[in-house]
């Protein structure tokens, strides 16, 4: 695992991912995710102005926020994220090409993965990890069978219809985080709203990894 992935995923194993989020709201909402506990966020490349979004957190939260782009899916966009100061690029799909580009750039790489062979595909390319995605059709049982053949440090991340409902069975199953969307996050969601949701997710996953 990357040591700087590793370091985040230590402190609180929730990456938040804030989907259709604009540049003049994306650092308050940061904000009250950080305060209630999130250390990693990503803003979609398919947001308005996500490159705005991006550099706005990267430059107010500097090292006390791990930020990232998701839905990368050309080389070319992961080196206009790093540009504007991501440090984790994650995309939807496993492409070598993304990847390595990613890595090239001295970025964490975070590729979606949906069968053990896309996510040995991804770990020979150079990725950090990878997010199984959609974690709705990749049960906690496939995930516990990943396992079985992964090597033990390659962090795995559930993401795609996680809720504090199913989370637990994926935690005991072997994930090593999540990612959450729409549970989390949704365009014109409030700030209080967002708070309270986030609070939630932070109190369930502190639990689990106490139990």
């Amino acid at each position: 695992m990357h040591p700087l992935l590793q370091t985040y995923l230590e402190e609180l194993p929730l990456i938040a991912i804030l989907r259709g989020i604009t540049p003049t709201e994306a650092c308050a909402v940061v904000e009250v995710l950080y305060q209630v506990g999130f250390r990693i966020v990503e803003v979609p490349l398919n947001s308005p102005e996500p490159l705005r979004s991006i550099k706005h957190i990267a430059t107010a939260f500097g090292d006390r926020m791990l930020v990232g782009a998701g839905t990368v899916m050309r080389a070319t966009d992961a080196d206009a994220v790093c540009d504007v100061g991501a440090r984790i690029i994650v995309s939807p799909n496993t492409d070598p090409e993304v990847i390595r580009a990613s890595v090239d750039r001295g970025a964490i790489s975070l590729p979606g993965a949906a069968t053990p062979s896309e996510v040995f595909v991804a770990l020979k390319a150079g990725a950090h990890g990878v997010k199984a995605f959609p974690a709705e059709m990749l049960t906690p049982s496939v995930i516990k069978s990943w396992r079985s053949v992964l090597p033990p440090e390659v962090p795995v991340v559930a993401v795609g219809g996680i809720n504090t409902d199913n989370a637990r069975a994926y935690w005991q199953a072997g994930v090593s985080g999540f990612g959450l969307g729409g549970a989390l996050y949704k365009a014109g969601k409030s700030i209080d709203a967002i708070a309270a949701d986030a609070a939630q997710f932070v109190s369930l996953l502190r639990n689990l990894d106490q139990s």
